[in-house]
């Protein structure tokens, strides 16, 4: 049910968003909502209206393995939430979970990030 955009033509965006609990992804995946801290706004936002489709890949730091990931749904707005009850976040926005899955890092060790010095994913 998506109108046409005039973002159809732009290329599909990928980032990794680090959470510091668990508790917080599965707040995300129940209600479809996400939050992060205003330093990452503007890039977000930015992608969101220049790309035809934003997928964020959800990791707890510290656990060795992605979570899942989801579509971005909306932009940030200034809306915030009290679910995540921590000072330093912003805006509320929504999220559509694709794959809701605890996938360890090495099965992803053969993507390697170009704008991270061929780091791997991770």
């Amino acid at each position: 049910s998506k109108s046409p955009s005039p973002r159809q033509n732009m290329p599909v965006r990928y980032f990794i968003m680090k959470s510091s609990n668990l508790q917080n992804i599965e707040i995300s995946q129940h209600k479809g909502i996400w939050s992060t801290t205003p330093s990452n706004e503007r890039k977000l936002n930015g992608a969101f209206w220049e790309s035809t489709t934003v997928y964020l890949i959800f990791s707890v730091q510290g656990s060795g393995h992605f979570q899942g990931f989801a579509r971005m749904g909306s932009s940030i707005g200034c809306e915030k939430s009290q679910d995540w009850g921590s000072a330093g976040f912003g805006g509320v926005f929504k999220v559509e979970w694709i794959r809701k899955e605890s996938i360890p890092f090495h099965f992803a060790h053969h993507l390697l990030n170009p704008w991270n010095d061929n780091k791997k994913v991770q």
